[in-house]
């Protein structure tokens, strides 16, 4: 099979929509993030002062995170925008009729616009996967101290899940600030066949899978024989901490990739049945590097057009069209958090539908 080695080369017209596309992209975000900080501080400038937050806190532990998070959050969007406007003022110059009346088909245009794409997906995945959420769990300490303590976890009610085979444990409820769980149970299973059962007033958490459970009985049952044991206190090995089972709706933003991946996995295990944010957070991640190029799609085929509404009616419908992406993403979501629909086609369903719209505006395009 022989390779074309010309096809592969990158020409004049390559760069300059490279540098277009890139130039205009960083130009979107440090416009709208700088927005963002602005309004951000304005509403929490009184909390940052009633809660006596640092200068060096607000600014090295708070906003030097929420700038690259809130930039990777919505990287589909100024990528979309961002193509919209260079390409609409492109078109209004006569550019893309240039272009493609000296023989460059719209599908040869498209390459630079694909490149740039994945330039911009290969770090929204790198950076979005393994280093934002270490950045994310400073910024989010740092709104719990000081903008929001209610944010903090303090603990839950109605708490049971597996914890080895034949296992299962129940919390009437934990208290996460003493570590200490209240009405605590833990049933041991031989098949269906229930053999021992242990209940105890309270449960505290000392460290390393190392529990002290306080004012206890323990029934164990052989056949018909029941045997009833009391105590006031005994040391135990339980392979949970806290952590597991005590969630905030914003730990998903804090893990890794690789950490949501192991987590889930373990919490299925388990039998816990909260973990469709963590496995919606994972998806979403996978989802979005796809995204860079179906609405890069969606942008340019809408854009290369030279219309009588000018950059504006573009710039306008680009902006519609935005706004469906996060509405579809957030009621996909929503649905998916209450168990009605798959975490994995919630994350999915925005990218499906838009890759049926940029096909519709792809075979329209200008040629």
């Amino acid at each position: 099979m022989k390779v074309n080695n010309g096809s592969l080369k990158l020409k004049r017209l390559d760069w300059y929509i490279i540098k277009k596309f890139l130039g205009t992209y960083l130009f979107m975000i440090a416009l709208i993030i700088s927005i963002a900080v602005v309004f951000d501080i304005n509403e929490k400038i009184d909390k940052f002062m009633t809660h006596n937050a640092t200068l060096h806190g607000i600014i090295f532990d708070y906003y030097l995170n929420f700038i690259p998070y809130y930039t990777n959050l919505f990287s589909p969007l100024f990528v979309f925008l961002a193509v919209i406007f260079f390409t609409s003022k492109m078109a209004s110059n006569s550019e893309i009729i240039a272009i493609l009346s000296n023989g460059i088909s719209f599908k040869r245009l498209m390459k630079p616009y694909m490149i740039s794409a994945l330039v911009i997906a290969i770090f929204a995945f790198v950076f979005g996967s393994y280093l934002i959420p270490p950045a994310n769990a400073t910024r989010i300490k740092f709104e719990q101290n000081y903008v929001d303590p209610r944010k903090k976890k303090t603990g839950d009610r109605d708490i049971q899940f597996k914890v080895g085979p034949g296992t299962i444990v129940y919390f009437g409820n934990f208290d996460l600030p003493n570590n200490t769980g209240y009405h605590f149970s833990m049933d041991h299973f031989d098949g269906h066949q229930l053999v021992s059962r242990l209940t105890a007033q309270s449960i505290q958490y000392d460290s390393a899978y190392q529990w002290t459970i306080h004012d206890y009985q323990v029934r164990d049952f052989d056949g018909l024989e029941e045997t009833i044991t009391h105590g006031t206190s005994i040391d135990t090995t339980l392979r949970i901490v806290p952590n597991d089972f005590i969630i905030a709706a914003t730990d998903q933003q804090m893990m890794t990739s690789p950490q949501l991946r192991n987590y889930v996995k373990s919490q299925k295990e388990r039998g816990m049945g909260n973990i469709q944010t963590f496995q919606i957070e994972y998806h979403s991640r996978i989802a979005s590097v796809f995204s860079a190029f179906i609405l890069t799609i969606i942008g340019a085929s809408l854009s290369a057009r030279k219309v009588k509404g000018g950059m504006g009616l573009n710039i306008g419908i680009g902006l519609v069209l935005s706004m469906g992406y996060i509405l579809f993403l957030t009621v996909s979501s929503t649905f998916a958090i209450k168990g009605n629909m798959s975490p994995f086609v919630a994350a999915w369903i925005p990218n499906i539908v838009f890759a049926a719209i940029a096909a519709f505006l792809y075979r329209r395009a200008p040629n």
